[in-house]
């Protein structure tokens, strides 16, 4: 069995590098500048095409902008891109904290460009609902696939709702896909809804568990299981090898309690090790297996047919949402509906239908 060699983590404390005593005002200005001045949707797409992952980034960041004067460029961008898209596998990971995924998708991922690949992961990170902040730590813990020239990681914060992050990150696939990312990964944190909207823009649905955690008797359970393509036990390495292919086969009987799948894909089970490796290549086996079924009896193509219609309704959805909160009307009656609310004096729902009434009469 391949050992893993070990590198200093990133995530250790550092000494820091002292500042040159002699810094040019004048450089630190021009730099500050260029840095400024915003590229055209033109530009963008252009730097995108010729696979700039500066361009990608900056055009990324367009579009996951809440300011409403950045939209029309943005939807610029990405319609110039489309032509481009289409053109990758889109893998959905998710799994509960703690379970591995970060050190898998590094494993994976270098694997991945070792074959040749070139690799995107979107990370979907949770925000706090009481500081609003995110870590963003992926690039950090990833700290081998980061520094790979055919990989590209980006995170994103899922800010106060899901389904606006969501979405950005179903635009994100198009702009990775033109830039020439043949293989999209999106991960989720596994703890609610963000499963459910990832499940909706990937081709296949990875599911990473852990053993002796309770988790067999959990997975049994419906709603994400039903929607996993394949079951994989991470951390099947020194004495929890046992463990990790008890796992497998509680899951694997677990499987056969749900309805067959719309694909016709039969869903599997296995155990890797994202440390030492075992068990990465049998992974996209089984992708590459996935795809020959679903493209075979063209499950696949219709399946993104089906996600497009759904982004669309979804958007509209949002958009609608948006447009209703920054309107001046309601905003001038919010908050005094809200204390009305809050005084009983006003039910939750006749509030509501109040300020819709309005909304829509305007």
């Amino acid at each position: 069995m391949p050992k893993k060699k070990h590198h200093p983590s990133a995530l250790n404390e550092k000494p820091g590098i002292s500042a040159p005593e002699i810094v040019s005002a004048v450089a630190v200005g021009h730099i500050q500048q260029i840095r400024k001045i915003q590229p055209s949707a033109k530009e963008l797409v252009e730097g995108i095409l010729n696979e700039n992952i500066t361009a990608l980034s900056r055009a990324i960041t367009l579009v996951e902008s809440t300011n409403i004067n950045h939209l029309a460029k943005a939807n610029e961008v990405i319609n110039a891109c489309l032509p481009y898209a289409n053109k990758s596998v889109r893998i959905g990971i998710t799994g509960v904290p703690g379970v591995g995924k970060s050190t898998f998708i590094e494993a994976f991922g270098k694997y991945l460009t070792g074959l040749g690949k070139k690799v995107a992961v979107l990370a979907v990170d949770p925000s706090s609902t009481i500081s609003h902040g995110s870590i963003l730590g992926d690039k950090t813990r990833m700290e081998e696939l980061v520094k790979d020239k055919n990989a590209f990681i980006r995170p994103s914060a899922s800010g106060e709702t899901l389904g606006g992050v969501a979405r950005k990150t179903r635009e994100t696939i198009t702009l990775c896909e033109a830039a020439g990312f043949d293989t999209i990964i999106i991960e989720t944190v596994g703890v609610g809804q963000s499963e459910t909207a990832v499940h909706s823009m990937v081709d296949f649905f990875l599911l990473l568990k852990i053993s002796g955690a309770g988790d067999e008797l959990q997975g049994i359970k419906r709603g994400i299981m039903e929607m996993a393509d394949a079951i994989i036990i991470n951390k099947a390495d020194g004495d929890n090898i046992k463990r990790a292919n008890l796992a497998k086969l509680e899951f694997n009987r677990a499987l056969h309690l749900f309805p067959a799948k719309k694909s016709g894909w039969t869903p599997t089970t296995a155990a890797c090790s994202a440390i030492t490796h075992e068990g990465i290549s049998d992974v996209w086996e089984t992708i590459q297996k996935f795809l020959e079924l679903t493209k075979g009896n063209n499950y696949f193509f219709e399946k993104r047919k089906e996600q497009n219609q759904y982004w669309m309704l979804e958007t509209i959805n949002e958009q609608l949402k948006t447009n209703f909160y920054n309107n001046p009307e309601i905003q001038k009656s919010l908050e005094s509906t809200k204390k009305a609310v809050q005084n009983d004096e006003i039910s939750p729902f006749a509030a509501a239908q109040k300020l819709l009434e309005k909304y829509f009469k305007k």
